[in-house]
């Protein structure tokens, strides 16, 4: 492990890398910038990826570099868990923000808000959102019914002897990785782990901590938004894990080539306000009220 010391924080950052060297090249950048002269400790663990993003990493002389060597073939999820275990024993701040690659940090008063929350309540084992993208009230409540009449529909196929898939929860009820925090004291104090059975890494972290009666906070997609920005299955998606057409795919592309500006270092602070400001929705808004308008105009009502 590379290692630098920066002076005592109360909170550290890991997060993971696997073949993904624009995304975080780009994920590194935002947040050296945002972190800097908070001595935050920075973790990178490498999951063995044996190419260009390796390289990197190991020119960065203000991250701690784990190097993650393993053989074994084994799932994407199991990996990833195994790979934040690894920061996880080293870390010896009270609390570790998760985040992946593909999350891109770019107001940190988030870590100070989601610090409060943790702060503000006693035995708050971890603060996170339950969403890995904003979809607005209108989309929520339809993908809410959506699931809600999918998984009913499949118990009660089951019930009556139809041969139907196991029923999905409806709602969701584990934080999402791509920004979560954690409180290590608490998770050290029982013995704990990320990766603790085959969902992914924190679920079942999440499931005991709440069984021991600890408090799990929540922010909102519509709140966490507003500080940073999330490629839903980023890395997936830039290691060719889909196919071409998948809706992520298309996601993945359309919002890095949006973003593919940033990663250039002759990127004006100018430039960096106004995508900051596209990206909140201001210039997205801006648009389609100029389409409506626009289409009302051609359709007059005589």
């Amino acid at each position: 492990m590379t290692n630098t010391t920066p002076k005592k924080a109360i909170f550290s950052i890991a997060l993971v890398n696997y073949k993904s060297l624009e995304l975080t090249k780009t994920c590194l950048r935002l947040l050296h910038e945002a972190l800097q002269g908070k001595g935050v400790p920075v973790f990178v663990v490498d999951n063995n990826s044996n190419d260009a993003s390796s390289d990197y990493l190991k020119t960065l002389n203000w991250i701690n570099l784990i190097e993650r060597k393993n053989t074994i073939p084994e799932a994407g999820n199991i990996a990833h868990g195994r790979a934040l275990d690894l920061a996880l024993d080293v870390v010896d701040t009270e609390y570790l923000f998760l985040l992946h690659t593909d999350t891109f940090i770019y107001d940190p008063n988030i870590f100070n808000i989601m610090i409060g929350l943790c702060t503000d309540q006693r035995k708050v084992a971890a603060v996170g959102c339950l969403e890995q993208l904003d979809r607005g009230i209108l989309r929520s409540i339809w993908r809410m019914a959506s699931r809600f009449l999918k998984h009913y529909t499949r118990r009660s196929l089951r019930a009556i002897g139809v041969k139907a898939r196991e029923p999905k929860p409806y709602r969701e009820t584990h934080l999402k990785s791509f920004c979560t925090l954690w409180n290590v004291r608490l998770i050290k104090k029982h013995g704990f782990h990320f990766q603790m059975d085959s969902r992914n890494p924190g679920y079942e972290l999440q499931d005991r901590m709440a069984a021991l009666n600890y408090k799990i906070g929540l922010i909102s997609p519509r709140k966490i938004f507003r500080y940073l920005d999330h490629i839903q299955s980023g890395t997936v998606s830039a290691m060719g894990g889909y196919s071409n057409n998948h809706r992520r795919v298309k996601m993945y592309h359309q919002l890095t080539q949006e973003r593919v500006f940033m990663g250039h270092p002759t990127a004006s602070k100018n430039t960096y306000e106004s995508f900051k400001q596209e990206l909140l929705g201001g210039a997205i808004i801006t648009k389609l009220t100029s389409l409506i308008t626009g289409y009302f105009g051609k359709h007059r009502i005589r």
